[in-house]
């Protein structure tokens, strides 16, 4: 049984999906950096994993019994860093997108049995990623220098999550509205 991976994530309305998508095409064009390229701008919620790819109905459906809550807003604001390989778009502490990833997190663990999360020991930190994998250590550090010099900021409703998955790049498969 072939199985395809997914993962779960907030992805970006207009216009904040086409600043973080314009940054990166930059980055692409200017450096060759493609990585960040593979996904619509997002904030993940649940990282990637593995499921039948017959069974992805049942994922959906499943899904779609989560009590996500109400819609909040959501703001971006400046860059931040994961050294030595990640440049990304700070997403401000907000209480309701915690709550919302907790919760999601314990219901994919009991009803989807989905546990690759309890193994990532970093914490959430959400944010928007620009750059990384194919971003090395010596433009890492250039490239910081200059978006600690730029500026980001952008609002948005959150009304809804998705679920994506991996065919030659990140696709939205589903939408979960709140």
């Amino acid at each position: 049984m072939p199985r395809a991976k997914y993962f779960i994530a907030i992805v970006l309305p207009e216009p904040g999906q086409g600043i973080i998508e314009d940054l990166k095409q930059g980055l692409f064009k200017q450096y060759n950096l493609k990585g960040a390229l593979r996904s619509p701008a997002h904030i993940t919620l649940h990282r990637p994993f593995e499921w039948k790819e017959e069974k992805e109905n049942r994922l959906i459906d499943s899904l779609k019994q989560f009590p996500a809550g109400p819609a909040f807003e959501i703001n971006l604001q400046n860059f931040g860093f994961f050294e030595p390989r990640v440049i990304y778009v700070d997403v401000l502490e907000n209480k309701d997108l915690r709550q919302l990833r907790d919760g999601l997190m314990k219901f994919a663990k009991k009803e989807l049995h989905l546990f690759n999360e309890t193994e990532d020991l970093r914490g959430f930190h959400p944010h928007v990623t620009v750059a990384f994998r194919d971003l090395k250590k010596p433009l890492f550090y250039e490239l910081k220098e200059r978006f600690l010099k730029e500026n980001v900021q952008e609002k948005f409703k959150c009304n809804s999550f998705n679920l994506l998955k991996l065919r030659d790049k990140w696709e939205v498969v589903h939408t979960f509205n709140i």
